[in-house]
């Protein structure tokens, strides 16, 4: 045997050891704790209950995009696209797309009014204080006639500066998202993502006054790792598992209209 043989097996040898520690070490996801936690519990409970899982629930400051970047998460599930690409913007780098999972309607909630059209003149509104999801909220308050937004601001996000009409002359807040809940008790209304109305209590389906369509919604929440894990064979069996007939069937028992399944809408 060649030394250029031994090498050349020696290092298939270590390639085919780290693929298979690679494969047994657990798939360290980061998720937002309703629904994405919940549902890859659903997984890993119900489904594959071989396939090891840790779920990092996100809490605090902590970012999963950049944990994923930084090597110390190997996926995450929180997020849509239309926000993962501002992340990776800002950030200077790429990720993997792997599943298209559920969509969580964005909402109008309000606890001083039961409808839209007894909003107080002048009332205050709360948005998100992020670009992607601020621009969605102002989208919804003008499909259902409470703004209008300029005409050549359909390509890019839109902000404040694009409403072109306020009959009711609101004015407008832009909060942390997570904190939009709480904001219900200080404004007229409020535009919350669906995974944090579900941690605050709130039933999308039942308790928003308005929703966004589930038909041609572009805010699918995915499933998101680095392109060097795309193949991955775990991260693979997951895409797989998040995507079944199975998972939308719990996502619509579970949910009932306030998260709906990408593989149904």
């Amino acid at each position: 045997m060649t030394a250029l043989t031994r090498r050349t097996l020696l290092a298939g040898s270590l390639a085919l050891a780290a693929g298979t520690a690679r494969a047994a070490a657990p798939l360290r996801v980061v998720a937002s704790s309703v629904p994405h936690a919940e549902i890859l519990e659903f997984v890993s409970g119900s489904l594959a209950p071989d396939l090891p899982l840790k779920t990092i629930e996100i809490s605090g400051d902590l970012r999963p995009n950049a944990l994923l970047r930084d090597g110390d998460a190997d996926a995450n599930f929180f997020q849509h696209v239309p926000f993962l690409r501002s992340e990776e913007a800002a950030m200077g780098t790429r990720f993997a797309v792997v599943a298209a999972v559920h969509i969580e309607p964005l909402g109008l909630y309000s606890r001083r009014a039961r409808a839209l059209a007894a909003l107080p003149q002048g009332g205050v509104v709360a948005l998100s204080n992020n670009v992607t999801n601020s621009s969605r909220g102002l989208r919804l308050l003008q499909e259902n006639g409470l703004i209008r937004l300029r005409t050549g601001a359909e390509g890019a996000p839109a902000t404040l500066d694009d409403i072109a009409e306020n009959p009711k002359g609101f004015r407008f807040v832009e909060i942390a998202p997570p904190q939009l809940p709480r904001s219900l008790e200080d404004v007229a209304l409020a535009v919350i993502n669906g995974n944090y109305a579900l941690e605050a209590g709130l039933e999308p389906a039942r308790d928003a006054l308005a929703l966004e369509r589930a038909e041609g919604n572009p805010y699918a929440n995915v499933l998101v790792t680095t392109e060097a894990l795309a193949r991955d064979p775990r991260v693979l069996r997951l895409s797989d598992l998040l995507t079944s007939a199975e998972v939308s069937g719990f996502i619509r028992t579970r949910y009932r209209g306030s998260v709906i399944p990408v593989r149904n809408a």
